[in-house]
């Protein structure tokens, strides 16, 4: 079932605990995210986006709501890191239930004429659409040693959050993508003050290495979406790496592609139950 808007997302927020937001690069990946979510029957994202579209293109965007829209599960498709309004237009046209605009690279004002653009298209959708202010070091599509960006400025987001009209801020508070060699140090006082400046949930791009508690205490300082990519990444890689060499041996397709499908259930399913609770269950060392 299609998860419209980001109601889940305010609910998470008002419960301290966060929707996973899932990235897909295939449908493998994206059947092991509808699967992570029927076994656990909580409500996520399926982010079907950007970066994916240069890979598999806007099938993959067909694929993402046809199995959404098959599922049991509470599912949201979500564009994640678009820069262009029109490719936003063509989401929203098939189906999408939210959108993510970055303008982060654009100066201040650039960035609220362009995110303002699209939380309208969004919400005459009536998706949600969520925005990004600071600067979230890294790269969205593989695992580098990178140092946090510029941090988003709680005065700042709350400007921000007015003048566009989002419902989702996803901001800069030493958060990373990708894997580091050291977790981030996450400035927890930035957080709660974005927070508290902005009423809107927050989306956390980077939780990689982050220990239990702070990514407990990020859940509690406001954060209601946080993005995986690197986690499941790694699962579907190491899954077929491990089935490779007997699929080589009989020019076997379809079994390697299944042990990725799975590993990446496996893998979804333990974020999500970590995500959804007050007690964080196990150390996210590679989340997006």
């Amino acid at each position: 079932m299609l998860m419209h808007g980001t109601a889940a997302i305010d609910d998470a927020a008002t419960e301290h605990s966060a929707i996973a937001g899932f990235v897909a690069y295939n449908m493998e990946i994206a059947q092991g995210i509808v699967i992570a979510a029927e076994q656990t029957g909580v409500p996520v994202l399926l982010q079907a986006g950007s970066s994916p579209f240069q890979h598999a293109g806007m099938t993959l965007a067909t694929i993402a709501l046809s199995l959404a829209e098959s599922s049991d599960a509470m599912i949201g498709v979500h564009l994640d890191h678009s820069r262009s309004l029109d490719e936003i237009e063509a989401c929203l046209k098939l189906g999408y239930t939210s959108v993510m605009i970055d303008g982060s690279h654009l100066p201040f004002d650039e960035n609220v004429a362009l995110t303002r653009q699209a939380a309208r298209r969004a919400h005459d959708y009536g998706a949600g659409v969520e925005g990004e202010l600071g600067s979230v070091a890294g790269d969205e599509d593989v695992s580098m040693g990178v140092a946090g960006g510029a941090m988003t400025d709680p005065q700042q987001a709350a400007d921000f959050v007015g003048a566009t009209g989002i419902d989702v801020l996803a901001c800069a508070v030493g958060n990373v993508h990708g894997w580091t060699p050291r977790p981030p140090e996450i400035d927890l006082d930035r957080l709660a003050a974005i927070r508290e400046h902005t009423g809107v949930p927050l989306a956390l791009h980077g939780a990689s290495g982050l220990p239990d508690e702070t990514l407990a205490a990020c859940m509690k300082g406001g954060v209601a979406k946080v993005n995986v990519n690197t986690e499941l990444r790694r699962a579907f890689l190491a899954a077929l790496d491990n089935a490779l060499p007997d699929a080589m041996a009989r020019d076997d397709v379809a079994t390697p592609l299944a042990a990725g499908r799975q590993s990446v259930a496996r893998s979804a399913a333990r974020i999500i139950q970590a995500l959804s609770g007050s007690h964080v269950g196990s150390r996210m060392r590679n989340e997006y």
